[in-house]
């Protein structure tokens, strides 16, 4: 079943395809180099055909099919390729999550790129998974940031949404986030606030970083639509959450762990937001077999 947390619609997370094959092209084309996979030329015959199992050595939530499924079809259009699990899946040690049949030279030739995008995205949608298990009793949704691999930003957060988190902004360009050294240029939390809302278009939120309730207080004055709670610990976010009385959406950030979690989603802030989901989880492991009859 796909992983999923309070809130969510029935709709399933997808990435436009486009991205998928112009990624996927370039990831190839570093692979092969200038001479192609000599090893796989040198070994197996042109017109050998095989069938490989891909399978998870782990408990884990499964993300990247589609990446892998590309990778088969941009060496070899004819492989065929079956997905047996869907992204956001479940699945246990020695699960069997894809079937490719045709061309043995293609099918080695496209395994490490496909491998690398499933072991990536599906380590950062099982972490995912862990930190969003940890707070499904609270009304708290896990979310990411911009801390990304660059080039790697859509996919890491596809894979949050695959794990059950949520997506903060893609970008620079889509909401407005007001930092300390923003506030600190601007000369305060109100001017920062009244400058980016006379700047803004209507459908632009503004959410304002704060490290302490003075400035909250302001930023909720200022009428801010999210209020950032940086580096608080559980008692003053369970005081900000008071005060605010949900007028703005509260988000609560900085050194958040497995180990602290959950005391953070119980103070009743909206969402928590982490950078670890797509910067320090590590890969799933992934392997290709070649199904011998």
């Amino acid at each position: 079943m796909m992983a999923h947390s309070p809130g969510d619609t029935a709709f399933l997370p997808s990435l436009p395809q486009l991205l998928i094959d112009d990624a996927v092209r370039a990831a190839l084309r570093e692979d092969l180099g200038r001479a192609g996979d000599i090893t796989t030329n040198a070994t197996i015959a042109e017109d050998a055909k095989a069938t490989a199992i891909l399978s998870s050595r782990e408990m884990g939530t499964v993300c990247g099919t589609g990446f892998a499924r590309a990778a088969f079809a941009l060496i070899d259009p004819a492989l065929k390729f079956e997905a047996l699990v869907r992204d956001g899946e479940k699945v246990s040690p020695g699960e069997k999550l894809a079937r490719v049949t045709g061309n043995a030279r293609a099918i080695l030739s496209a395994e490490r790129v496909a491998l690398n995008y499933m072991m990536h995205l599906s380590g950062i949608a099982t972490y995912t998974a862990r930190f969003v298990d940890l707070v499904n009793e609270t009304k708290a949704r896990v979310c990411d940031t911009r801390k990304t691999i660059p080039g790697m930003r859509a996919f890491a957060k596809y894979a949050v949404k695959c794990g059950g988190g949520a997506n903060h902004r893609f970008g620079l360009d889509d909401a407005i986030l007001i930092k300390d050294n923003h506030i600190a240029v601007a000369g305060g939390v109100t001017n920062a606030i009244e400058a980016a809302r006379a700047y803004a278009g209507h459908l632009v939120k503004i959410e304002i970083e704060v490290d302490g309730l003075a400035q909250f207080e302001e930023a909720l004055a200022a009428k801010a639509d999210v209020i950032l709670l940086d580096n608080m610990g559980p008692e003053l976010l369970e005081k900000a959450v008071g005060i605010n009385a949900g007028r703005a959406i509260l988000e609560a950030s900085g050194g958040i762990g497995f180990d602290t979690i959950k005391a953070v989603a119980q103070t009743g802030v909206d969402y928590i937001s982490t950078s670890k989901i797509t910067m320090a989880a590590p890969t799933l492991d992934i392997g290709l077999d070649i199904e011998i009859a």
